[in-house]
């Protein structure tokens, strides 16, 4: 059994430890948090599980690593803290683990990230002998190795979009979704998520990932954006009000260019209610879906729903990050030190795990 540490116990940490309890290769060893209130609390509490995992919440990462962990599910976020977030993941490296994680974008696409975040990494793993995946849904399997398996049903392909829809009155992190995003601020509010760059930035290693592996070659990456105002003022279930006139929809692109024209796009239309831009892609119910649509020969379009924790399209898409990158560790573990992408590491089938299911 491989002794596994998950780092983390928020949207991300929970969906880990039920992953990692679930995996018939794994042992949870240690759960590591940062709020005091959850410092000695049982695993199987923080993680919504009946009964007990006999694994208390502690606060001490020292003693965590001097612990060798074979492998660390680092679910922290990067978001606003990419520095703390690069130094903590070097850490667990260092002490010998395989660490998978979703919080570093930039590491996505390894190969192109810049040097100084791959060369800190490079030189963690030279120094401890650990290994990093960093993975996820979108970013993730929603743009990578989803379409790459689809484009490979096809006699030729034209072009590959990758669409996340979503309803984000749903998502839990509303100052992500307020803020970051900009849903209710007025239409001249710059959300940092959508400034110049930045988008190209979390998927642009996704876009040079699918190139790759295509063999194409990509003269530039661009970005597009819209953004629609609420008509009237909104109430949602999760997140409270929005008035009429803020910002209540965002679509943008970011566009591979191959030849002169987008081939490979990840698109986003997010809405934080369903009555603002419906002539923009909707998701079968009106929550949220990740699609993939291959135009070509013949044209192939998949639908992916994800649900976890009542019934939340969040919570499953962020079950579905976790079950990507917990079910690379044993491969992980049986691989020489490294620093390793999506094109690396196999997607597998859930070999040991059916029937196997946890409340």
């Amino acid at each position: 059994m491989i002794s596994t540490v998950v780092w983390g116990t928020g949207n991300v940490g929970r969906a880990a430890i039920r992953a990692v309890e679930a995996h018939p290769a794994l042992r949870l060893t240690a759960v590591l948090v940062h709020h005091p209130d959850k410092v000695g609390r049982d695993a199987a509490g923080l993680a919504g599980l009946d009964g007990r995992l006999g694994v208390a919440a502690t606060d001490d990462i020292d003693a965590v690593l001097a612990a060798a962990p074979q492998a660390v599910v680092y679910a922290a976020s990067g978001d606003l803290r990419p520095d703390e977030a690069l130094a903590d993941i070097g850490r667990a490296i260092r002490a010998g683990a395989v660490v998978v994680t979703p919080a570093l974008y930039a590491l996505y696409d390894q190969r192109g990230a810049p040097p100084e975040l791959r060369d800190p990494i490079l030189a963690a793993i030279a120094d401890g002998g650990g290994s990093l995946f960093v993975s996820g849904v979108d970013p993730g399997w929603g743009n990578d190795v989803l379409p790459l398996l689809i484009s490979g049903l096809g006699s030729t392909v034209d072009a590959i979009r990758c669409q996340e829809i979503f309803d984000y009155s749903t998502y839990e992190q509303e100052d992500s979704v307020r803020h970051l995003i900009g849903m209710g601020h007025p239409m001249d509010y710059e959300p940092l998520m959508l400034a110049e760059t930045i988008p190209t930035m979390v998927w642009g290693g996704q876009i040079r990932l699918m190139a790759r592996a295509l063999g194409a070659e990509l003269d530039d990456i661009r970005e597009t954006l819209e953004r629609r105002a609420l008509d009237t003022s909104v109430s949602t279930r999760t997140m409270g009000d929005f008035e009429a006139g803020t910002q209540g929809a965002v679509r943008f692109e970011v566009q591979g260019i191959v030849g002169g024209v987008p081939r490979i796009v990840i698109e986003h239309v997010t809405r934080i209610h369903p009555s603002c831009a419906p002539d923009w892609p909707t998701p079968p119910d009106g929550a949220g879906a990740h699609r993939v649509i291959i135009e070509g020969r013949p044209r192939i379009e998949v639908t992916v729903e994800s649900t976890d924790e009542g019934e939340s399209r969040s919570a499953g898409g962020n079950a579905t990050a976790v079950g990507r990158l917990v079910g690379a560790i044993d491969w992980l573990v049986d691989m020489e030190p490294g620093l390793y992408d999506a094109l690396d590491v196999p997607l597998r089938p859930a070999t040991g795990k059916l029937g196997r299911s946890k409340q």
